[in-house]
């Protein structure tokens, strides 16, 4: 498997998570989920008329579905949940072994196979021209080469190892280290090998300002504002590794510079390589950082230093124990452990956080990985369970079900977080679902909507069947969630908490990759999810919050027309892309009225699904979407021409049946279920084809949303267009 990927590794970027599903194969007889039911043959779908748009035999589809659940049951977990590889940025895993050095844990952090896997892993992904991208399918960028330079070295790979080499030619020819942007600048500036004067200030003083200032971090999507909380006390004290002769050695390894005491720090400051640059700084900001590096020499060691750095600790101690040291997310996972050490070597917070360091690394064939959160094992569940009740099969998965409910159950959030939420700028989280795990627990809307559909989608089945059934207190008190974080200015919803600043904060965003980091804005998924699930919610019990959910209703669809685009589509933040933003749309606008007779914005969105589908009737949508804001096809590399991606398909298709596609003309379904039972593997699984996740515009994330939005697609097609 290893051996397989590594040799296809320039062509085939994306693991297929090869060596957990071997895990689990091994385990599926004795487990008494063996895949007894094969995919129907090519001959049982195909055309008999010799045209692709005929209608499919429902037994065929049948089939498919159930040799799809099959083996999609054969590796849920025994807890109920799926696992799977939530990887792809290539900067997270250089930042962790950059802190098992600077803590000088690394046998304990990197000790074992952990070394020979991530070696594997960021060899695996180096780009032909020798440089690693922000993701695993990116072009390459100084900030993913650098960070995989420097974590090659720190693992042990000699400068002279080919892997090296190249990097470090691809780094040098650029323009050298100080080209790399701001986050890569400050892991450098901690290992040693940066200077503090050569970074734009983090000044943790910015804590002790009045929350009512717009620009107050408060304010910020919490993402950022818990990236820059730690970043602000390592830069307040200027922690820094104590040099050795391997920091020495990449002093003169990453610059162009005849020495390292030529470089130009106040130059290099503001210095980003073109490859990396998708967020120019304003020139606003410009003047912000000169500003402030007037005033740092009296800030350091200064008692307004040491004030602002002590309050600083106290939230970051307060995100560590309401996470159980998981953290919101790997890049202030390893940033609070190093304040926690840099604070107190010897702490009970540094105890604890080294053990949780395995909640966010993932090993597949192509090595091991840090993933971009704890898992997405929620968010994951929710849509199998909608999923396998979609193809009417509900009652020949009852045990896969029941687990799936059991985990749905348990990982609801039954807590605010404590002590005064305003003071540590947190958001009610009492009854809501989070994206991985209850131990993670940060509240977030689409991820409560998924999981209150789930738990609806269960209470109407039977209890002896699935399981009881979650009570209407607790799914009333996720209504209360998902309804306190809609937005009264715009109408539509945000991710983990209200919107509290206005845009234009964005011109402060210091990180050249990201866009649109700054504050928490609406999305279409969040909103449309929550619109999703208040209407099944209040179909269930409409006597449960009746008035506050109908004006939801109303303000959101407003939402849902207001940001849809003049071709029809929606952009979607969180996957690829405008497929997926699309079907979010569609649905909403459903759920809250819309039909294809009385509604303009659904007839365009229709057109514009249309518009895209292949000549052999998949869709097939590029990450390049996401980054460029336009449509960008799919193509495959040996061929050159455009190629059908299952995911893309499957929401595709799964948006035109809702919007009732088969009453106008099915035969564009028809073709698009034909694609989805051709791309079928003879196993029952469906291929890991190319990225699908995103954000932030311009990074690229793992899921495997291959098995279950397929079957629950052909679910929808079977029921609502083969057996309407």
């Amino acid at each position: 498997m290893r051996a397989a990927f590594t040799a296809t590794r320039l062509t085939r970027k994306h693991s297929s998570d090869e060596l957990l599903r071997a895990q689990y194969e091994a385990r599926r007889e004795a487990r008494g989920l063996s895949a007894k039911t094969r995919p129907p043959a090519r001959e049982a779908y195909a055309s008999g008329k010799g045209v692709d748009g005929d209608a499919i035999d429902a037994r065929a589809v049948e089939q498919a579905m159930r040799a799809g659940i099959e083996y999609y049951q054969g590796i849920q977990d025994d807890d109920g949940h799926w696992a799977s590889d939530y990887g792809g940025p290539m900067f997270l895993m250089p930042g962790l072994i950059i802190a098992a050095h600077v803590m000088g844990k690394e046998q304990e952090i990197l000790g074992g196979h952990r070394r020979e896997e991530m070696l594997r892993y960021l060899e695996n992904h180096t780009n032909e021209d020798g440089g690693v991208g922000l993701h695993i399918e990116g072009h390459s960028t100084m900030f993913g080469t650098v960070l995989t330079y420097v974590a090659l070295r720190l693992l042990g790979r000699s400068a002279e190892t080919p892997s090296c080499a190249k990097a470090r030619e691809w780094i040098l020819s650029r323009g050298g280290a100080t080209e790399v942007p701001s986050w890569g600048k400050f892991w450098l500036a901690i290992l040693g090998v940066y200077e503090w004067h050569g970074l734009n200030p983090v000044p943790p003083e910015c804590w002790l300002l009045p929350y009512w200032l717009p620009m107050h971090p408060g304010r910020y999507w919490c993402h950022c504002r818990m990236v820059y909380l730690p970043m602000s006390y390592l830069y307040g004290i200027r922690a820094t590794a104590k040099p050795s002769a391997l920091t020495d050695e990449l002093k003169l390894e990453l610059y162009v510079q005849k020495s390292y005491a030529d470089i130009d720090w106040n130059s290099a400051r503001n210095a980003c390589a073109k490859e990396d640059l998708y967020y120019p700084h304003p020139w606003i900001q410009d003047v912000v950082w000169a500003t402030l590096m007037k005033f740092e020499p009296l800030l350091v060691n200064s008692k307004l230093r040491k004030w602002a750095c002590e309050e600083a600790m106290k939230h970051i101690h307060y995100e560590d124990e309401n996470t159980r040291y998981v953290d919101i997310g790997p890049v202030n996972k390893v940033f609070n452990m190093l304040c926690c050490w840099f604070e107190n070597p010897d702490s009970s917070a540094v105890k604890k956080h080294i053990p949780r360091i395995a909640d966010y690394l993932w090993v597949a064939e192509d090595g091991m990985k840090m993933q971009g959160y704890n898992g997405s094992q929620l968010w994951d569940c929710a849509f199998a369970v909608q999923g396998i009740v979609a193809t009417g099969m509900a009652k020949d998965f009852g045990q896969c079900l029941k687990r799936a409910h059991d985990f749905i159950e348990k990982s609801q959030v039954r807590d605010d977080c404590p002590g005064d939420l305003s003071k540590w700028y947190r958001h009610i989280s009492k009854g809501a679902w989070p994206f991985s795990t209850r131990d993670h627990g940060w509240p977030i809307s689409d991820c409560s909507a998924e999981g209150l559909k789930a738990a609806l989608t269960l209470a109407s089945l039977d209890d002896d069947l699935v399981g009881a059934q979650i009570s209407v207190d607790r799914l009333a008190e996720c209504v209360n969630v998902i309804l306190s974080y809609q937005n009264k200015s715009s109408g539509g919803w945000a991710t983990y908490e209200n919107t509290r600043a206005g845009k234009w904060v964005e011109v402060l965003n210091p990180a050249e990759t990201f866009g649109d980091i700054m504050i928490d804005y609406p999305y279409v998924e969040c909103s449309s999810a929550s619109l999703q699930a208040l209407c099944r919610f209040s179909e269930r019990y409409p006597d449960v919050r009746a008035a506050d959910i109908a004006h939801a209703k109303k303000t959101g669809r407003q939402f849902l027309k207001n940001i849809q685009r003049d071709d029809g589509s929606w952009y979607g933040s969180w996957a690829v892309c405008f497929t997926y933003g699309t079907w979010f749309g569609v649905l909403g606008l459903i759920a809250t009225g819309s039909t294809y007779a009385t509604c303009p914005n659904l007839r365009k969105a229709c057109d514009f699904l249309l518009s895209k589908q292949q000549a052999e009737g998949g869709w097939g949508e590029s990450y390049l979407s996401c980054e460029k804001k336009t449509y960008h096809e799919l193509i495959d590399q040996q061929s050159g021409k455009p190629t059908a991606h299952v995911v893309n398909t499957a929401w595709s298709l799964l948006a035109l049946i809702t919007a009732g596609q088969a009453e106008r003309d099915a035969a564009p379904l028809h073709r698009a279920a034909r694609v989805l039972l051709s791309m079928q593997l003879p196993n029952g699984d469906w291929p890991q084809q190319t990225i699908m996740g995103q954000f932030n515009q311009n990074c690229m994330i793992s899921y495997r949303y291959h098995n279950s939005f397929t079957f629950w697609a052909l679910g929808e097609y079977r029921s609502k267009v083969l057996n309407a």
